[in-house]
């Protein structure tokens, strides 16, 4: 059992996903999730067949406990082919443990070439294009969507002709208390360089009270967490060319970002 755990896992093969294990556990994820955060899902019904690119906001650090809710409900209402596979920053999902524990649930190296071989054998990916922006935004900015400028998830699906399924998850950033990100200091550890980590969060949580830097692990406050899918979002044109263009690549961006703002602005008002 222990040889199994410690298992060696390289972060950019597509083939160590184990989908008995998804299958077997998506049950037992669904049911403490949904009780302990009185969790909902909507909108299931508006995901397309065929290769699509999830894209969600990124929640309460590392635990981000809407990725499982969602990963379990998609998994019980439509079968385990169709949990997607994840995209993910390489220092957090080559961490110790970490990684045994995320790599055989379909956790892989955000990188355009992982997503490209997953596209051609047709299957859905989910990528949080504002990693620890977003993540890790302070709680004053609970109910903003934070991408930071990224665009290379916009740049993924335009090379790929795939269409972007909006993910938004409401709640899910009140498990505990972001005081502030604090890139400052991020910048003046020169973490940015050194792990391309842009913040480092003075956090407060539950066993640990006052810390700085990212937490793995804390007992998360079971604040209710809202997820819904929006209708998925069809570019036209598409393709390397498209890919390449700056402004064209930009006016999408700010398409989804608006869409999935709108959509997390209303789920807060009805909440």
């Amino acid at each position: 059992m222990l040889q199994k755990f410690f298992k060696r896992y390289d972060i950019d093969r597509l083939d160590q996903r184990n989908d008995s294990l998804i299958e077997n556990i998506a049950p037992y994820f669904h049911f403490i999730l949904r009780k302990y955060f009185s969790s909902t899902v909507r909108g299931i019904y508006r995901i397309p067949e065929g290769p699509g690119l999830f894209v969600g906001n990124h929640n309460a650090a590392m635990l981000t406990p809407d990725s499982f809710i969602f990963a379990s409900e998609l998994c019980l209402m439509k079968g385990v082919k169709e949990v997607p596979y994840g995209l993910g920053h390489e220092v957090t999902i080559s961490f110790p443990f970490i990684k045994q524990f995320i790599v055989p649930l379909g956790a892989v190296r955000a990188s355009h070439d992982n997503a490209h071989r997953l596209f051609k054998q047709r299957k859905k990916v989910i990528v949080y294009p504002g990693g620890d922006y977003d993540a890790m935004r302070p709680f004053r900015h609970r109910n903003k969507i934070i991408f930071g400028g990224r665009k290379g998830y916009i740049r993924l699906a335009l090379r790929e002709n795939v269409p972007i399924i909006p993910v938004v998850t409401a709640g899910a950033h009140s498990v505990y208390i972001i005081i502030d990100d604090m890139r400052w200091l991020a910048r003046w550890l020169r973490l940015d360089r050194i792990a391309r980590i842009k913040v480092f969060p003075l956090t407060l949580s539950i066993p640990w009270g006052l810390t700085l830097g990212p937490l793995f692990f804390f007992i998360p406050y079971p604040s209710k967490i809202s997820i819904e899918v929006l209708d998925p979002i069809y570019f036209k044109p598409t393709g390397p060319e498209a890919a390449q263009n700056e402004k064209y690549v930009l006016e999408c961006a700010e398409r989804v970002e608006t869409i999935m703002q709108n959509s997390l602005d209303r789920m807060v008002t009805k909440s």
